[in-house]
Parts: C-alpha cells; sequence; structure tokens
C-alpha cells in the first residue's frame, strides 16, 4: 500500500458500537483556521484525513471539500470517491492523480485533478471550507477519474448510509 493511504485502525466489530461517523485531521480542529501549509498561500497540499466508526454496511466511501462563501458561489475544492471501506484515512500531501490504488479523484473547480487548497479572494474576511465523508453502500460509483462534483453527486444519490464532516477557515489579507 503507498505511504498516503491509512489502513484502517481498529477492527470493525469494535467501531460499530453505536458511535457516531467521525472524520478528523490533526492539521487543525473543528472551527479553526487551516493552516496556511494547505492553502494558496503555503505549500498547496492536502490535510492528513482520518475517518472512524463507519456504518455497518459501508463498502466505499467518498470525500468533499468546499467553500461555500465563495463569490460566486459554493467553490468545490477537492473530490475523492470509490475509495475502499478498508482505508482509514489519508496522509497529507496526497499526490494529484485521477487515480491510485483504485482510489479515483474528480475534477476541482479550479479546473484540475485533486486538492486545491484554499485560497479566497484578499480581503474578503475567513470562509469556511467543510471537508465531508460519505459512507457509501456500493463499492463503486463506477464513473471514471476526473468526474466533477455532479456527477459524483448523482452517483451517490440513494447509497448513502452516513457522513460526519469537519470545518476549518482561512481568509487572505
Amino acid at each position: 500500500m503507498l505511504g498516503f493511504i491509512l489502513p484502517e485502525i481498529a477492527t470493525r466489530g469494535f467501531l460499530m458500537g453505536g458511535k457516531i461517523m467521525r472524520l478528523e485531521t490533526t492539521a487543525f480542529r473543528e472551527g479553526e483556521t487551516i493552516p496556511q501549509k494547505y492553502t494558496c498561500d503555503g505549500l498547496n497540499i492536502s490535510p492528513p484525513m482520518v475517518w472512524k466508526d463507519l456504518p455497518v454496511g459501508t463498502k466505499s466511501l467518498v470525500l468533499i471539500m468546499d467553500d461555500p462563501d465563495a463569490p460566486i458561489g459554493t467553490f468545490t475544492h477537492w473530490v475523492v470517491y470509490d475509495i475502499p471501506s478498508d482505508v482509514g484515512g489519508f496522509a497529507e500531501d496526497m499526490p494529484r492523480v485521477g487515480e491510485f490504488e483504485g482510489v479515483k479523484q474528480g475534477l476541482n473547480d479550479f479546473g484540475y485533478v485533486g486538492y486545491g487548497g484554499p485560497c479566497p479572494p484578499k480581503g474578503h474576511g475567513f470562509h469556511r471550507y467543510f471537508f465531508r465523508i460519505y459512507a457509501l453502500d456500493v463499492e463503486s460509483l463506477g464513473i471514471p477519474p476526473m468526474a466533477t462534483r455532479k456527477q459524483v453527486e448523482e452517483r451517490m444519490r440513494g447509497h448513502i448510509l452516513g457522513e460526519a464532516s469537519i470545518m476549518g477557515k482561512y481568509r487572505r489579507n
């Protein structure tokens, strides 16, 4: 397994004891400022992400990051899909490739594949960045790499077993 895909740490049986699905990162806490390293003002690399307590029956996952405060409307920064259920997270700096080990990445609203960090207009104040993970009851969405968010969401419809999110914020002066 490549170094940026993290295996699930705990066993499924233990995780199913009535716990709520969670999405976490060591880069920031809920509602805190996203470190510059993960933005267009820094290295523009993806932060590490870990998900836990998946619902019973989860066969794959989808991760979407967006900014609902963008002047043009919700701006999509990252789309990852067909994540196998035995993957427990990603290390930081996920490569910007369409597919690796069956995990696919879609196009962001910057127009390229993979992660595009926070980059709000200067002087626009804080923007909120939501990272959302969805547990699905299908192994694959059946679409090729480089799909749009809309295509991914259409295929997810009717297959979502649970979801979790974490929000960070960022502003440029």
